[in-house]
């Protein structure tokens, strides 16, 4: 099979987000989104909710690591008055963009078909806000997005996010130290292997489960006929998103002569995106076999990272 960096959209919300506020120093968003640590694992939280990320990672937790793997700082606050975050938000605002998030994207009215709550977390860079309205690039892609602002009063707030807390918001970004974007890759790996090897996972739901044990748990709840709120998050979101983050972090590895843990996290990204057809199609037998096969990887990834 032919192995090309992947180019295209996707659910790279707080990657590029992340992009925005950096400027032109910033790397690109296959290097952010690898030195946020997301690509390196499988969880199901609480038992039920799975995503092809870091076991015990959040985003939130994702950009405070790119942000120091990268030799950047920027004041993260949270508010949890709403007429005080929104005044510190305009007085942001006057410095700068701002990076905004987690938000429950459900309340992003701007999108088609967002209509409530749905439980989904999302990053924008809020642009100018006045009385009526917050504009926005919203990286789903909606450059220069208004959004009225109870709309985005009821996002901000996350109460719907199953992280973080409300009304939070990055501003102040600072580089301090100029950091080569291999540089920034190998320092985000000592804390990828202690994800893989479960060290970092406290805090976390009752329930949860990580990588090898997390992918054997979903294909038997798959396997045992996926219900559709789980297949229209699996096929909507999760899937694409662990592909693409998986097959960006296999390309990065190879800048840095990770060969071996590059050929497990492409056998991932390959595994992960075949997931896509048949859920679609609702194969499922055959997608909780992909499950089954993908689920000894993350201890092929421990170890082929580990080694030196």
């Amino acid at each position: 099979m032919i192995d090309i960096p992947y180019r295209g959209s996707g659910p790279y919300c707080y990657a590029h987000s992340l992009a925005m506020m950096l400027g032109s120093d910033a790397p690109g968003a296959d290097v952010l989104e690898t030195v946020t640590g997301s690509p390196f694992g499988m969880q199901l939280i609480g038992g039920s909710l799975p995503f092809f990320d870091a076991f015990g990672w959040d985003p939130d937790l994702g950009i405070g690591e790119a942000l120091d793997a990268l030799g950047w700082r920027a004041e993260t606050t949270s508010e949890p008055d709403p007429d005080a975050a929104f005044a510190g938000l305009v007085e942001s605002l006057a410095d700068g963009p701002v990076l905004l998030g987690p938000v429950e994207m459900g309340h992003l009215r701007h999108q088609p078909g967002m209509t409530g709550p749905i439980g989904a977390d999302h990053f924008l860079v809020a642009l100018a806000v006045d009385d009526e309205s917050v504009t926005a690039h919203d990286p789903q892609g909606y450059p220069y997005a208004r959004i009225p602002r109870a709309d985005f009063a009821a996002a901000w707030r996350a109460e719907t996010v199953a992280y973080g807390k409300p009304h939070t918001m990055r501003t102040k970004f600072v580089r301090h130290t100029v950091v080569e974007d291999e540089a920034a890759i190998v320092a985000s790996l000592p804390r990828a292997i202690r994800r893989l090897s479960g060290q970092e996972d406290t805090g976390l739901p009752p329930g949860t489960l990580g990588n090898g044990d997390a992918a054997l748990a979903l294909a038997a709840r798959i396997g045992d006929g996926c219900d559709p709120e789980l297949r229209g998050l699996l096929v909507h979101f999760v899937v694409r998103l662990g592909a693409r983050r998986t097959a960006d972090a296999a390309a990065c590895l190879r800048r840095i002569g990770r060969d071996e843990a590059a050929a497990v996290l492409t056998t991932q990204a390959r595994l992960i995106g075949s997931l896509q057809y048949d859920l679609v199609v609702e194969d499922d037998a055959r997608a909780a076999a992909t499950l089954r096969t993908l689920a000894p990887t993350y201890e092929e990834l421990r170890r082929a990272l580990a080694s030196t």
